[in-house]
């Protein structure tokens, strides 16, 4: 059973300029709720037991979010408020499952996830990009369904449309059924004429602890950074099994603004 998630928490986001010059993008309010509580909670309604949370030294405000027990204890010894009480209440049960690690310089999501190598004490363990939202069907709990009856490391995927493909990371295919298919290779970013499908990669990823080691071989690619694509792709030539998991829920790009925006739209509708 998959009971770690590391979620990296590192980057700077500058497409949510100004508002994140005061703000983290993963702690800003989508219908009252931050963006990151929505994947704990994914996550723990899937069987997670154990949070990894890579920041860096500019984001210390997600450290203080979870961990801010002074000011909970002095208001509510002046208010007895049983909403604040019930949100501490909930703060405190996630302190008992949160890490933390350093990524204090933008290398790249694979040089964050082997800062965590240390603390992953299974075989496999998911892996959640904050930007991306899945609502009204958990995703993470597809996915470990899927791990347990194919017994190899997942990637959720959806279709985009086919003049988009150059923003996504794209999957190649084979072996396709309803809900899932093996993954053939991953194309960062291809052209419309060189992309094998228009099965985009969404943040979201059940991954092996060997990957550590491939992480360790990848030189810095595009931007400079070290990317956990080029990671999985070594695996998948020697042959490890990976599965994109066509999930059910509706996603949502907590990354920009007015991905920001729509989000809000979109949830609020679930109420």
């Amino acid at each position: 059973m998959i009971k770690q998630a590391i979620i990296p928490l590192a980057g700077l986001g500058t497409r949510m300029l100004p508002l994140t010059s005061v703000m983290p993008k993963e702690l800003m309010p989508i219908n009252g709720k931050p963006n990151l509580q929505y994947i704990l909670d994914e996550c723990i309604d899937a069987g997670v037991k154990e949070f990894i949370f890579i920041i860096s030294k500019k984001k210390l405000s997600i450290k203080k979010y979870f961990f801010n027990d002074n000011f909970y204890r002095k208001i509510l010894k002046k208010k007895k408020d049983k909403r604040l009480l019930e949100e501490y209440k909930k703060i405190k049960r996630y302190q008992k499952m949160i890490k933390f690690v350093y990524q204090n310089k933008p290398k790249g999501t694979g040089d964050a996830v082997l800062k965590c190598k240390k603390f992953i004490k299974g075989k496999y363990f998911l892996l959640l990009l904050p930007d991306d939202l899945i609502i009204r069907k958990n995703c993470s709990k597809e996915m470990i369904q899927l791990h347990k009856k194919t017994n190899g490391s997942i990637i959720a995927t959806k279709r985009v449309e086919k003049k988009t493909v150059s923003r996504w990371g794209i999957l190649s295919i084979r072996n396709k059924k309803k809900k899932y298919f093996q993954i053939k290779d991953v194309v960062e970013k291809p052209s419309i004429k060189k992309a094998p499908s228009n099965f985009a990669i969404i943040g979201r990823y059940i991954l092996p602890n060997k990957i550590f080691d491939e992480i360790k071989k990848l030189k810095p690619g595009q931007g400079g950074e070290i990317h956990i694509t080029d990671a999985i792709r070594r695996l998948i030539k020697k042959e490890s099994k990976f599965y994109g998991n066509i999930f059910k829920g509706k996603y949502l790009d907590c990354g920009t603004l007015s991905g920001y925006i729509n989000s809000g739209i979109q949830i609020s509708k679930r109420k």
